[in-house]
């Protein structure tokens, strides 16, 4: 992946950091359209999304120093700021989001669990495009398929490329399902759980620090999260209390979205387009950037 995608006078843009904004402003933009749809206030709900960006890279960053090695860090802690040079734990970035959620619902008096579903489909969106530009590939394929990629005279998998496909379809799963949720906090719930079962599966491609066998520290991470969150799930459906706000688009809402807007948000043919789009603009984009 090409490290340096352009410049700006003298200052270079890198690539990485180029489409993870590019996915936050995409997941901003579904998380404003899905909090306007659930009757959330949408200033708040992005005010939201700046204390979970900034938690959220905090996060990440922590969760990277833990398992790449805290004594370097603690001799050097200046390199803890050192973003640039890599070095971000995708778990780290969701336990930090979740923290800033807790805090800003609890200040602001608004539901988690709600502000919870409104935000999973867009930070699966903006997950998947950052990992566009994701610049650590994964281990040598043992045979030469054709999407492999060369990198240092090795044909490498590329993990980035996994995960991006899966996440892509993660969130055609949940916008999918956002308008049929049982409980406030369901769709959230089953974003936790896929997204650590997706990262599981790519982790056997990667490189990690080994725990057991083929099993790594993110695997273990994402084990983690699959349990915390089927427990949480089970403690909010059998919760006594009212059931979800689905959402469900009221007349003005219904009227906005016709036309175009609706083949794309509620028909299966104009979200299947949406995700063909995605696809082939993210595959498109990996392989002419080239390693």
């Amino acid at each position: 992946m090409r490290r340096v995608l352009f410049y700006l006078g003298p200052l270079p843009v890198n690539t990485f950091g180029f489409m993870i904004a590019l996915g936050i402003l995409a997941a901003i933009f579904i998380i404003l359209r899905e909090a306007r749809r659930k009757g959330l206030n949408e200033d708040k709900v992005l005010d939201f999304t700046l204390w979970a960006l900034i938690l959220g890279i905090f996060g990440a960053r922590v969760g990277y120093v833990v398992v790449a090695g805290p004594a370097y860090f603690w001799q050097n802690p200046l390199q803890f700021f050192h973003l640039q040079d890599g070095g971000l734990s995708i778990h780290g970035a969701i336990i930090g989001g979740i923290l800033a959620g807790l805090i800003f619902t609890r200040r602001y008096r608004l539901p988690f669990w709600r502000l919870a579903d409104t935000v999973a489909p867009g930070l699966a969106l903006g997950i998947a495009i950052g990992r566009v530009g994701c610049d650590v590939f994964g281990r040598p394929m043992a045979n030469a398929w054709p999407w492999g990629v060369m990198v240092n005279g090795q044909l490498l998998h590329p993990a980035q490329v996994y995960e991006f496909i899966l996440d892509y379809l993660l969130f055609f799963y949940l916008w999918r399902r956002r308008k049929n949720v049982a409980y406030d906090g369901q769709l959230f719930i089953r974003f936790i759980i896929l997204y650590a079962t997706i990262r599981g599966i790519v982790e056997f491609v990667r490189y990690n620090p080994p725990v057991w066998g083929p099993f790594s520290v993110a695997h273990v991470a994402s084990l983690a999260f699959i349990i915390v969150a089927a427990l949480a799930g089970i403690i909010l459906k059998l919760r006594p209390g009212p059931r979800a706000n689905s959402g469900a688009p009221g007349a003005a809402t219904t009227a906005e979205l016709r036309g175009v807007g609706a083949t794309i948000e509620d028909r299966l043919t104009g979200q299947l387009l949406v995700l063909v789009l995605l696809l082939g603009l993210s595959l498109a984009a990996f392989y002419s950037l080239g390693p």
